[in-house]
């Protein structure tokens, strides 16, 4: 596509990164992204509270912290009652307020089915942001959330997942992913995402090509919300998006020979508001976990680890 060339624009669309970086001054760096999606609960406070959070966490996957937010939302008229929109607006709004980040207006159109979501502007240092093009060989690799929200989700919509699973799931994809901007003010880590639509499988082969490096992750330290997604992949509760990250990923991917077909599915599987994959050089591990202790992490795992580029992008063992 066209593009005008500024220097300014640090981080743009060439290595899919989360946001997009713009410098300012030699101390401020704008962070600009926006997400939406249509609801994935029928709590609408709750499906409010998750896309914003999502969102927001693109700033965060930076190294950023959120500063300002606009809503957007497509409501189908006669549909969705005025009740039911307040209250997503109410989630979404109670998620900045968490962010301490201004929330300075919006747009609201008429749409067939709802959708919701935000523009978020954030700020950074201009040398402390992150990206998927900063990763190194030799560095370890590690989850701040469990994996297996887009199963958990199916598996609600068919009536199999319980009550207390079900909010479980929803109160993490509702956790904001604040540890990431902590983690670049102490200069802890170069290279981050979040793990959202394309998995984790597309997230860290976005990191590989951006950084050119290569990655070996262990299928079993991925970390679960639950046990229990073993058993609806059992069951045949695998959404469309997931089944699509793996075919997409599998040209990428080396899988040993005792990788099960449950791994590659959690390896694949699309994930709304999911945590952030650090690449952590060794001398600051120690460190990363520490932070990611104090600042309330859901988990800190370490899946894996970069190498020197090789032939395929990722490297999967059993």
């Amino acid at each position: 596509m066209p593009q005008y060339q500024d220097p300014r624009l640090l981080v743009g669309s060439a290595t899919a990164d989360d946001a997009g970086v713009f410098k300012l001054t030699d101390e401020i760096a704008l962070v600009q992204t926006t997400d939406f999606f249509t609801p994935i609960v029928d709590d609408p406070e709750l499906y409010g509270r998750i896309a914003a959070a999502n969102a927001l966490s693109d700033v965060y996957a930076m190294g950023g912290r959120p500063i300002t937010a606009l809503a957007i939302a497509g409501m189908p008229a006669g549909l969705v009652d005025n009740d039911t929109i307040q209250s997503i607006f109410r989630g979404g709004a109670l998620m900045c307020v968490e962010a301490e980040c201004s929330l300075a207006g919006g747009h609201t159109i008429r749409n067939p089915e709802p959708i919701y979501g935000l523009a978020v502007t954030g700020i950074v240092h201009p040398d402390r942001h992150l990206a998927n093009a900063h990763a190194k060989p030799g560095e370890h690799l590690v989850l701040t959330k469990p994996l297996g929200s887009g199963i958990i989700s199916t598996a609600i919509k068919r009536g199999l997942c319980s009550d207390a699973l079900a909010l479980l799931a929803s109160n993490l994809m509702a956790t904001l992913n604040k540890p990431g901007a902590t983690l670049a003010e102490r200069g802890l880590i170069n290279c981050c995402t979040d793990v959202t639509g394309f998995g984790l499988a597309g997230h860290l082969i976005e990191i590989c090509n951006g950084s050119q490096v290569s990655a070996e992750i262990d299928a079993a330290a991925l970390p679960l919300i639950s046990p229990e997604v073993l058993d609806f992949i059992e069951a045949g509760c695998i959404p469309g998006g997931s089944i699509k990250n793996l075919q997409h990923a599998s040209a990428a991917t080396h899988f040993a020979d005792n990788v099960t077909e449950s791994q590659k599915t959690i390896y694949a599987d699309a994930q709304t508001s999911g945590g952030l994959l650090l690449s952590v050089p060794d001398e600051n591990l120690d460190a990363v976990m520490e932070t990611l202790e104090e600042t309330g992490a859901p988990c800190a795992i370490i899946i894996g680890k970069t190498t020197t580029r090789r032939d395929k992008a990722v490297y999967v063992s059993g």
